[in-house]
């Protein structure tokens, strides 16, 4: 007698709209003698992981994989490691068909080599990563230049180029704070009171630059709400409200409002722009507000908010400018170019294929080949071999562009080895899509289908970089940028008014602009805010990049608490 088989299939749930409300109600009287806190709030996470689901569904902008990525995290898309999930045996050795070179031995394709050693990861810093330290120099007790060697006593002693070093790392709060006990004497005849005066240079405001500075480099740099920087402060002994802190900041954004639209004019003249968006929020965003950001173009059905990452690329540094509000990337990007000379050319434009990202001013436009080469990647589970072809064609590519970074070859060199090795490689990738048509080896309508598709369709502006000088392939420079953005929403949520939201992006365009440069952020943001008069005559001189010779022509700092 057979046994009869149980199936473990799942069931389906049940069909119809979920009452999202009616389960709120139904946990929150579960609340109160049923469960404790921990399960409610497990509960509690379930149900609005279920209304974010439910909510992406139904926006109809994402898929099922890019929500796993959402909950659990994206992979990493690089070649290697998308091919090597696709092939069971790891064989990413056998180019076979593609019409590719072979690997070079240092790719390490089948595994067992060990010419390429794995990154570190240790965390340890050489002593010449501090670069903020107070450094203490130490002289030995007993021993000077040309002293007699005490080990063998017939040599002499000379004095290395290189000291040994030695770091020590202390903990302290974020903000410091010092209070100054005055002696106060009183005269028992006339009432007199004479109160000792504080030390010099301690100077009369409450809060230092350098305290400000600190709270806009946690807020806006590093993503710590207000809220959470106050208890942070508490636990230190050093209270710091919330509302003080974002006193600190909007008082400093009038300061430091000269150079940010410095930062605008000159990003207006970069070589190559890069720009995109991502979603945000405004709680108090009043409809006259959006109608006086849209003008003629206000539209009822816009409802959304987004924050515009725009990234200039000119005389050799990088300008990040962040701009928030009800505008797309693209028309954030006009507001900018209105500033741009009509005297020069026009300029390249990086972004990927959305409609919005596009402006009504003439630019060179370039597309992103990495939103392309990820259409591929997202379908590499069913149709692995196809997307094996096109993940290493486009790997050879980007070979060649990271050997022309290492070489620091110039736009027209670069532009010249691309012509030689990149442009019979995508010369071969669009007549293998071409075939899949062509063939119908491949369904238009499947998602390998789209991604082809989506390739051909912005073919001109994926190969932009093999006809003119200095055009990029990629836009991750800006997906970078608002990694700064994206990290401010996930902690804060968002942001309660539109000028609360433009004193984030200033913050985050100075702050972002100084790290590309390789400029200290913090030290950036405190030489500002004590140069108040200076910055406002000539912000010019003030740039991340030039500030510390105009730092030496301005003479001392004013009066400020050293500690």
């Amino acid at each position: 007698m057979k046994r009869r088989r149980t199936s473990s299939r799942i069931p389906s749930p049940p069909h119809g709209e979920l009452p999202i409300q009616e389960l709120s109600a139904i946990i929150e009287r579960t609340r109160v003698g049923a469960l404790n806190e921990e399960e409610y709030g497990k509960l509690k996470a379930v149900l609005d992981t279920l209304v974010f689901l439910k909510q992406e569904l139904q926006a109809n902008q994402t898929s099922i994989q890019r929500l796993l990525g959402m909950l659990f995290g994206v992979k990493t898309e690089k070649t290697r490691a998308v091919l090597a999930e696709t092939d069971p045996h790891g064989a990413l050795s056998d180019r076979s068909g593609s019409g590719l070179p072979p690997p070079d031995p240092g790719e390490n394709p089948g595994g067992n080599s060990t010419a390429r050693a794995p990154h570190p990861g240790h965390g340890r810093n050489a002593a010449t990563a501090y670069t903020g330290a107070h450094k203490v120099k130490i002289t030995h007790p007993s021993l000077h230049g040309a002293d007699a060697c005490p080990g063998c006593l017939q040599g002499k002693v000379y004095p290395l180029s290189e000291p040994s070093k030695w770091v020590r790392i202390t903990g302290m709060g974020p903000l410091q704070a010092t209070v100054y006990e005055c002696d106060r004497l009183r005269c028992n005849l006339c009432g007199e009171v004479y109160t000792a005066a504080v030390p010099e240079g301690v100077g009369e405001e409450k809060y230092d630059a350098s305290a400000t500075a600190m709270v806009g480099l946690l807020k806006y740099g590093a993503g710590l709400p207000f809220h959470r920087i106050e208890t942070l402060q508490a636990g230190l002994g050093i209270p710091l409200p919330a509302a003080t802190q974002w006193e600190l900041v909007k008082n400093a954004a009038s300061t430091l409002a000269p150079v940010h639209e410095e930062l605008i004019r000159q990003a207006a003249s970069g070589e190559v722009i890069h720009n995109d968006d991502t979603t945000m929020q405004i709680l108090q965003l009043t409809a006259q507000q959006r109608a006086a950001a849209l003008g003629e173009e206000a539209n009822p059905q816009r409802t959304g908010v987004f924050t515009s990452g725009i990234v200039a690329v000119g005389a050799g540094r990088q300008i990040a400018l962040f701009f928030t509000g009800v505008r797309h990337a693209g028309e954030n990007l006009a507001q900018v170019l209105r500033r741009r000379s009509q005297e020069l050319p026009a300029p390249i434009q990086m972004c990927d294929g959305l409609s919005r990202n596009l402006t009504e001013y003439e630019t060179l436009l370039s597309q992103c080949l990495a939103h392309s080469r990820r259409k591929f990647v997202e379908v590499a589970e069913h149709f692995p071999e196809q997307v094996r072809f096109v993940l290493e064609l486009l790997r050879e590519v980007y070979h060649t562009d990271a050997r022309a970074r290492r070489e620091s070859l110039s736009p027209q060199a670069r532009l010249e080895l691309h012509q030689r090795e990149s442009a019979p490689r995508m010369a071969q990738l669009k007549a293998w899509m071409d075939e899949q048509f062509a063939q119908q080896l491949v369904e238009p309508n499947s998602s390998l289908g789209k991604a082809i598709q989506y390739m051909e369709k912005f073919w001109d502006g994926l190969t932009l970089f093999l006809r003119v000088p200095g055009a990029p392939l990629d836009n991750n420079i800006t997906e970078q940028a608002l990694k700064k953005v994206i990290l401010h929403r996930k902690n804060a949520l968002f942001y309660r008014t539109l000028n609360g939201a433009g004193v984030g992006d200033l913050f985050m365009s100075l702050l972002h602009t100084a790290e590309l440069v390789r400029a200290n952020p913090f030290e950036y943001l405190v030489t500002l805010l004590r140069h108040p008069q200076e910055i406002a005559e000539n912000p010019a001189q003030w740039m991340p990049w030039n500030y510390r010779a105009a730092l030496e022509h301005a003479g001392p700092d004013p009066p400020h608490e050293a500690g």
